[in-house]
């Protein structure tokens, strides 16, 4: 049995962090599917263990070696210090903390304003969550000028926190992200992400795409329907 256990499911960005840094570091893992609330069908059985150890019935969850963890940045940070092979961290502090710095920002900016464009219910929320999202892009095609990834020569966390939002962006640009597109710096790096041995184990397939898509444009017709009377 592999040390390593994955609570998670395809759809959920945050989880998909998770996937990705297991995949990308070759970390051996058991992984178990739990979809996030939204999506979980009604009377599902939940595993026990996660029950016990996710209070907020919330995905990532992960096990390492009977101890389970939940929450993306910390599961990848606590990934960090309990596995040595194929970090995604620099090893000096200095430089660690830059990265963990850089992967808040991603966080906070470049996640929430992906997640203002597919929650948005009206014109106007997703309008501002696009040009949000599009000054996020911005920021990083600044980050990528004269470097070949977002914290300097090698994929680090700050990649993971990317990626899932790039994963997405067709089913973004369907749910009425307005953006002129990425700039050079930004296209460049997508391409080199999409050649990271962690990039399989989370791309989208079509079929997938239509369903996040479909689930949220079913998600605005209900928001949006008139009351009943």
């Amino acid at each position: 049995m592999p040390d390593v256990t994955y609570y998670g499911h395809w759809i959920c960005p945050f989880a998909k962090r998770v996937k990705f840094v297991l995949a990308n570091r070759g970390i051996e893992h058991d992984e178990i599917i739990v979809p996030p609330q939204a999506v979980r069908p009604k009377g599902m059985t939940l595993p026990p263990e996660f029950l016990q150890w996710s209070p907020r019935r919330e995905i990532p969850m992960i096990r390492y070696k009977g101890h389970y963890l939940t929450d993306s940045i910390p599961i990848m940070e606590f990934l960090e210090r309990e596995i040595a092979e194929n970090p995604m961290l620099p090893a000096d502090p200095v430089a660690r903390a830059a990265v963990m710095e850089r992967v808040r920002w991603l966080d906070l900016n470049l996640m929430l304003s992906a997640v203002r464009v597919y929650y948005g219910i009206t014109p106007e929320g997703i309008a501002t969550g696009s040009r949000d999202l599009a000054a996020a892009f911005a920021q990083m095609e600044t980050w990528l000028t004269g470097q070949k990834w977002l914290c300097g020569s090698e994929p680090t966390l700050a990649e993971a926190i990317a990626i899932p939002i790039y994963v997405r962006l067709n089913g973004l640009r369907r749910l009425g992200f307005s953006w002129d597109g990425p700039g050079p710096e930004l296209a460049r790096h997508i391409r080199q992400c999409e050649m990271l041995r962690g990039w399989t184990a989370v791309a989208w397939t079509g079929e997938q795409e239509d369903e996040f898509t479909g689930r949220f444009l079913k998600y605005r017709e209900i928001k949006n329907r008139p009351p009943a009377v």
